[in-house]
């Protein structure tokens, strides 16, 4: 089923504090740079962009080379945040990322010793690789960006974003992420091959940079304040009722749908509704239309939803289920 999208047309910006309007301009100034770094990433830094905005979490899945941790690395420079990278492995432990408790010989005392994990932006390298007690770590810290240890709670500082990175090809030595802890992900991108064209394009960029290192690269600062302001805009965002029955009616389908075995959550419907908003920031609009719906319900979705077995052995794909799922929903007009 095809349906027309109507959307209105912003003749201008509905923020009109100019501090906001340039902070704005500076993300997306951020998001050009970025792409002329990192060649044929375009949809993975758009979307990082998105769930920074939205304050999310995200699951960024692709085979290796694709530059997944050098987009979450340079994201970082940019921003100007605290920057932590975590590879996981089958012997890390809790206290790898979280810290641990030291005895202080002169006090006589316990003192804790902050982990990785007390940083802006953590890139978690091939999560799937840490056994469940290690991956249980992260639940508190990702649902509510705290950590509690020996009985006392730290709170991060904000902002605080987790990038996490798995290999969907290689699962020898592999742990599946449990449900609970996918659905705390905003976002579950999957990262593709560059086209041939790009490809050229990284080639000859590579070859023409000599030993001048991608990282060097001057691009625009942030600063945490200028994150949080951008993040609280959320609030300031209106959307029609017809748009959340929308919404709502995407995330229902998807339990009612017999080619799936799980449907998503209602944290689903809360990570469209703020990736929405944040899509909407980004293209200075103060409020959410259908097209910012369409474009951030398939990552949301596609790592909350279960399969049916026979429908997997026939080949059907999750993405194909979501889209359907998608365009059989009427857009509000």
């Amino acid at each position: 089923m095809e349906n027309n999208i109507t959307s209105e047309v912003v003749n201008q910006p509905y923020f009109e504090n100019e501090q906001i309007l340039q902070s704005i301009e500076k993300i997306n100034q951020i998001k050009a740079d970025l792409n002329q770094l990192i060649i044929g990433q375009e949809s993975l830094i758009d979307f990082l962009l998105i769930s920074l905005v939205a304050g999310g979490n995200c699951l960024i899945e692709g085979v290796p080379g694709i530059a997944k941790t050098m987009t979450a690395k340079l994201l970082a420079k940019s921003l100007g945040l605290e920057f932590s990278r975590i590879q996981f492995t089958p012997d890390l432990m809790p206290s790898d990322i979280l810290g641990t408790s030291v005895f202080n010989q002169k006090n006589n005392d316990f003192e804790y010793k902050k982990g990785p994990i007390f940083s802006n932006i953590i890139l978690i390298d091939e999560i799937n690789r840490a056994p469940a007690k290690t991956q249980s770590a992260l639940f508190e810290v990702m649902a509510e960006k705290q950590i509690t240890m020996d009985g006392t709670t730290y709170i991060l500082e904000n902002p605080f974003i987790v990038f996490a990175t798995q290999n969907p090809i290689e699962q020898e030595g592999t742990y599946r992420l449990p449900e609970a802890q996918l659905d705390r992900f905003i976002f579950n991108i999957i990262v593709d091959y560059p086209s041939i064209e790009s490809e050229i394009k990284i080639i000859e960029s590579f070859h023409n940079r000599k030993d001048l290192k991608i990282e060097d690269e001057p691009i625009i600062k942030f600063s945490k304040s200028e994150i949080i302001d951008i993040q609280s805009l959320i609030f300031n965002v209106s959307i029609k009722e017809e748009l959340i029955n929308y919404i709502a009616q995407i995330v229902t389908n998807t339990r009612t749908n017999n080619s799936l075995f799980l449907g998503a959550s209602p944290r689903a419907s809360l990570s469209i509704l703020n990736a929405s908003k944040a899509n909407a920031i980004l293209n200075g609009r103060n409020y959410v239309i259908p097209e910012d719906i369409k474009k951030v319900a398939p990552p949301v979705l596609i790592h909350r939803i279960v399969l049916n077995p026979e429908k997997e052995m026939e080949g059907l794909t999750a993405k194909s289920v979501i889209n359907q799922i998608i365009e059989n929903v009427m857009i509000p007009r």
